[in-house]
């Protein structure tokens, strides 16, 4: 369990990246979402002990992060999304080299590190340079780390950036198959957050605006249907957008309207900032 109460993060610029933020992740799997500068990338840095936060408390379990830092570390994996490999090191090292490094049993760690770096499509690369793999495998090293890490805890800050629709697949089963860590992910793929979570959490401006399940917040929306054309209720650029009944929705097909289905997306649109309600 992850609880925060009244986190703040301001910068030397005045920047408040995060703003007097409450909220408790009890689940297996939470996507946080949000848009840019919306304090994902702040939250998941603070949780894992990489920053500091201005004011207020962040604990995983009984441990709080600032004082119990070490503990703290000894028990989350966490990767960030500017993580850089090192271009001579194999896909094998990097795994073998971190998992020694956290001090897991040595008989277990050739076992841990094959495990994952088949289930993320690296095994066939297994000894290459990282300099000499793509961006997308470079990026599935990261995930293999964390996965492989037995960690109780694990933050994966835009794990599939980049990836190839293949690739984000094996990412999604990785990460799926892990029943004995609690997984924190942020991203910008809706597709993603619907495929993996047990719960969502939005932010906006640093603050939290709506939680829940993928079912409970798309169930919002009382079974309407998006419709975009010439005049709507949210303007977001130069499309209008709605959210009507079936009926009215569809009566609307032709005359210069388009009708979708409800999505995750559709959450930013009323509650995630930068729509203007005409």
């Amino acid at each position: 369990m992850i609880e925060v109460r009244d986190l703040t993060k301001r910068y030397g610029d005045g920047t408040v990246a995060i703003a007097r933020l409450s909220l408790r992740l009890d689940r297996r799997i939470t996507t946080v979402l949000g848009r840019n500068g919306a304090g994902k990338t702040t939250l998941i840095r603070i949780l894992s002990t990489q920053l500091l936060p201005s004011s207020g408390t962040a604990r995983i379990g009984e441990l709080d992060v600032v004082k119990d830092v070490n503990l703290v570390r000894d028990m989350i994996s966490s990767i960030p999304q500017d993580a850089k490999v090192l271009g001579i090191a194999s896909p094998m090292d990097h795994v073998m080299m971190y998992l020694n490094a956290r001090g897991l049993p040595p008989a277990e760690i050739d076992g841990l590190a094959e495990k994952a770096l088949r289930e993320l499509g690296l095994w066939h690369v297994r000894d290459k340079p990282a300099a000499d793999l793509s961006g997308g495998m470079r990026r599935k090293i990261f995930v293999a780390m964390a996965i492989a890490s037995k960690a109780e805890v694990i933050f994966l800050d835009e794990p599939t950036t980049g990836l190839d629709p293949i690739s984000r697949i094996e990412v999604w089963s990785a990460i799926k198959k892990l029943r004995s860590s609690s997984i924190i992910i942020t991203t910008h793929y809706m597709e993603e957050a619907k495929e993996l979570s047990d719960e969502v959490v939005l932010l906006a401006g640093g603050r939290k605006v709506v939680q829940g399940s993928v079912d409970t917040l798309l169930g919002r929306f009382g079974g309407r249907l998006r419709v975009e054309g010439p005049r709507g209720r949210y303007r977001v650029g130069a499309t209008h957008i709605s959210y009507l009944q079936p009926s009215e929705a569809r009566a609307l097909i032709g005359k210069g309207y388009s009708v979708k289905e409800i999505s995750l997306e559709d959450l930013f649109i009323i509650h995630g900032g930068g729509a203007i309600e005409s």
